[in-house]
């Protein structure tokens, strides 16, 4: 590469690597938040909620690294502007496709860093998730087999046992559930037992009454001689079960087979969009990039600054992003519609292509002697 080309992609470089770190810091810092209030309040250590954490960065840093690059890209052509690097550039005879080139290249390498994480280690990272998920609900089943304690394993839901003995049913039941603002129900029992099956965790009741206090103040009871009540309902137990969208392959997503349907419980529609999806961000992280520096070399050199053209690249990037979940939706109904999915991903490259013939033609921002005269 030329000295020039290099320059312009170390500064790229190291402004992609600092906005970066701070976007994922602020969509981390948030993400945590909302685990450390569910794993704390559930009694589980800080290790969980690190590990938990950090299986979510991958997909953090997904999202946030095309607008890293399409930062990093405007604050370099702006600071080289600011400081007529770039006029000196173009005065020795490059022009705006010549100096696009390290840019192309920048794109390139943070289009191979969301295509990792994409297309491995988001996979990889939501699979490990649900697995410790799963774990995790496991473990919070146990902390209900705990007697003589009013336990609260969902808000507006008691649950107490008198007795566990050591054949291991559950003795002088009692389930408070008042989630429905409109109808509390209350469960007695003097006997329980607590099941596992493949659908989650159920609590059978033995010998019981079920007494429902309805908004209006009436009260309705009901004696049952069993009755099995979901416990996966309040505690929200993850089972191995099928795959999720977001763990298949990228192969199994775009070429989706009928057992991946069946898998999944989605329309072949949504998976390949999803497969192609991954792709198209990918390519996005290179438009961004080269749509933002392009941005900057329309115009003129101004002493006041370049407002308008950061204006206009930030425009540029909503008019993407619209047209991307516009598209994204056409895809997502029919599955002969999949092409959308690199609707975006042109149009970015048009817009890149028209605001460098622009800039090649400063000629085009320049008063008419006719109208400098007026």
């Amino acid at each position: 590469m030329a000295r020039f080309d290099r320059y312009i992609l170390s500064q790229l470089m190291m402004l992609f690597g600092f906005f970066s770190l701070v976007l994922v810091m602020v969509y981390w810092i948030n993400r945590a938040v909302v685990l450390f209030d569910q794993l704390i309040a559930n009694g589980q250590s800080a290790g969980v909620f690190v590990e938990f954490t950090a299986l979510t960065l991958p997909n953090v840093i997904r999202l946030v690294l095309p607008i890293a690059a399409f930062a990093a890209s405007i604050y370099v052509a702006n600071r080289l502007s600011s400081e007529s690097e770039l006029l000196v550039v173009q005065a020795s005879g490059f022009s705006p496709y010549r100096m696009v080139r390290p840019v192309l290249v920048f794109g390139v390498i943070v289009c191979v860093f969301v295509s990792v994480l994409t297309h491995f280690l988001v996979p990889m990272s939501v699979t490990r998730l649900n697995e410790r998920q799963a774990e995790i609900s496991e473990n919070l089943t146990a902390r209900l087999l705990n007697e003589g304690r009013f336990l609260h394993p969902a808000e507006g839901v008691t649950f107490y046992i008198r007795e566990i003995p050591p054949t291991g049913e559950l003795r002088e039941i009692f389930l408070s559930d008042a989630r429905d603002p409109g109808r509390q129900v209350t469960y007695t029992a003097r006997q329980a037992l607590l099941l596992r099956q493949d659908t989650g965790p159920k609590l059978v009741m033995f010998d019981g009454l079920a007494q429902v206090l309805d908004s209006d103040g009436r009260l309705s009871t009901t004696s049952f001689d069993d009755f099995a009540y979901d416990i996966g309902g309040l505690i929200e137990v993850l089972g191995p079960g099928d795959r999720s969208v977001k763990e298949l392959t990228t192969a199994e997503l775009i070429w989706p087979t009928e057992a991946g349907l069946r898998e999944t419980g989605q329309r072949r529609a949504v998976l390949m969009y999803e497969g192609h999806g991954r792709i198209s961000q990918a390519l996005l992280s290179v438009v961004a990039a080269l749509v933002g520096f392009s941005a900057m070399l329309v115009g003129n050199f101004s002493r006041f600054g370049h407002w308008k053209q950061i204006l206009g690249s930030l425009v540029a990037l909503i008019v993407l992003k619209s047209v991307d979940n516009a598209l994204a939706d056409a895809a997502r109904s029919d599955a002969a519609l999949w092409p959308l999915s690199y609707g975006a991903t042109l149009l970015g490259a048009v817009m890149t292509l028209v605001l460098l013939w622009v800039s090649d033609r400063p000629g085009l921002f320049r008063r008419r002697p006719a109208e400098a005269a007026a």
